[in-house]
C-alpha cells in the first residue's frame, strides 16, 4: 500500500508559519491561498491551503497557527490534525475543512521527507515520469476563442480543459474544434450554490458530446433529460467534485472509467493515496486536478501526477497559464521531472 510506505516516517516540528498570497486569475476572481510552513531540525516543509473563501485565509493568519509542535509519525500527525478545528470562524463550506487539513498533512509529508533526506518517489519506490498537462480556462462572457488563441500563441501544442456554458453555440464549438485539442469538457453539474454552477441543459450536453467526441466529459448532472444524451457516452464520463475517498467512488451512479483526482478534496494523505491505489487496481483512468494553487501546492499535485498518472490529461499546468496575461516562455507539455528531487514537490 502506498500510504503504508509513508505512515511511519517521523517528523519533528519546532515552529509553524502561515503566509497568505493572492493573485488575479483568468477566471475573473482574486485567488487567495495560505502557505503552511512547518519548521524542525533545520528543515522546512510546506503545504498549501486552497480554501476558496478569501476572508478565511486572513482570519487564519490573524489568529495564528494551531499548536502542533512536537514529535510525530506521519500517521500520528494526521490523527492529531483531523481532530483539530483549524478554522477560527466556521467556513462557508464544509469542504474547506478538507482543504486546510490537506495543507497541513502535505506540509508534514514534505518536512518528514526532508528530515529523512529523501523524496516522495524514493519513499514510494516509484519514479518521476514526465507529466502531460492541459490548460484549464473559461472562454469569457460572451464566450469566444480569444483566450485559446492567446495561450496557443505561447504554446502551440497545448491541449485544453474547457467549461462549456449554455451560451455556447454550435458555431463556437466548431471554431474551438478547428483551433484546439480539447481533452476535457467540464460541465460543472455537480456543484450547488457556487459561482461556477452550470444548469443541467440537455441541449448543451448534446452539443458538447457531439462536437468533442474524443473529450472526457466531467461532472455531468444526471437528470431524466440528460441521461439519454449521455447513455452512449458513459465510457468517457468522469467525476471530480463528488470524489473525496473510496466510498465516494463506490457510490457513483455507474462504475467510472475516468476520475479527476484533486488531493485536497480528500483531506488526508491516507484517503488520497488509498483512493488512487484503489482506482489504479481497477483500471480507472486518472488525471490530476488543479485549484488555482499559487505556491507549493501546484508542484505537489504535479509530483503526484508524475508518480501515479503521468499520461492523463492532467489539469496541472504551471501557474503561469492561469494568469490573465500569460507571458512567453511558459513550459510546454510534458513537464520534465526534477533532476535532484527532495521532499514532496516538483
Amino acid at each position: 500500500m502506498l500510504y503504508d510506505r509513508l505512515a511511519d516516517l517521523s517528523l519533528s516540528i519546532d515552529a509553524i508559519d502561515l503566509d497568505v498570497q493572492e493573485r488575479d486569475t483568468s477566471s475573473d476572481f482574486v485567488r487567495a491561498t495560505t502557505t503552511i510552513s512547518l519548521h524542525g531540525d533545520g528543515e522546512t516543509g510546506c503545504g498549501e491551503d486552497v480554501t476558496y473563501e478569501r476572508a478565511a485565509h486572513h482570519e487564519f493568519a490573524e489568529a495564528g497557527p494551531p499548536e502542533l509542535t512536537g514529535e510525530f509519525t506521519i500517521a500520528e500527525f494526521s490523527e492529531v490534525v483531523a481532530e483539530r478545528d483549524l478554522f477560527p470562524e466556521p467556513p462557508d463550506s464544509e469542504e474547506s475543512r478538507n482543504y486546510r487539513q490537506w495543507g497541513f498533512e502535505s506540509a508534514a509529508l514534505d518536512l518528514a521527507l526532508r528530515q529523512a533526506k529523501t523524496d516522495l518517489a524514493s519513499a514510494l519506490d516509484r519514479t518521476y515520469d514526465p507529466v502531460s498537462f492541459v490548460a484549464s480556462t473559461r472562454l469569457g462572457d460572451p464566450p469566444s476563442t480569444d483566450r485559446l488563441e492567446q495561450l496557443l500563441a505561447i504554446s502551440p501544442e497545448l491541449s485544453f480543459k474547457l467549461d462549456p456554458t449554455p451560451d455556447w453555440t454550435a458555431d463556437l464549438a466548431d471554431e474551438i474544434g478547428d483551433l484546439a485539442t480539447v481533452r476535457i469538457v467540464d460541465l460543472k453539474g455537480q456543484y450547488e450554490g457556487t459561482d461556477v454552477d452550470v444548469p443541467a441543459d440537455p441541449d448543451l450536453y448534446r452539443l458538447v458530446v457531439e462536437a468533442f467526441p474524443d473529450a472526457v466529459v466531467e461532472d455531468p448532472a444526471l437528470t431524466d433529460e440528460t441521461r439519454p444524451v449521455l447513455a452512449d457516452h458513459e465510457d468517457r464520463v468522469s467525476w471530480d467534485h463528488p470524489i473525496t475517498g473510496i466510498e465516494s467512488v463506490e457510490n457513483l451512479p455507474f462504475e467510472p472509467q475516468w476520475l479527476n483526482i484533486k488531493p485536497s478534496r480528500f483531506g488526508s494523505l491516507e484517503s488520497a493515496l488509498d483512493t488512487v491505489e484503489y482506482c489504479l487496481a481497477r483500471d480507472v483512468r486518472l488525471y490530476g486536478g488543479g485549484q488555482f494553487e499559487l505556491g507549493v501546492g501546484r508542484g505537489q499535485i504535479q509530483a503526484l501526477a508524475s508518480l501515479c498518472y503521468p499520461d492523463g490529461p492532467n489539469d496541472v499546468a504551471p501557474g503561469g497559464y492561469n494568469v490573465p496575461d500569460p507571458e512567453d516562455g511558459l513550459p510546454s507539455s510534458p513537464l520534465e521531472p526534477p533532476t535532484d528531487p527532495v521532499g514532496f514537490g516538483w
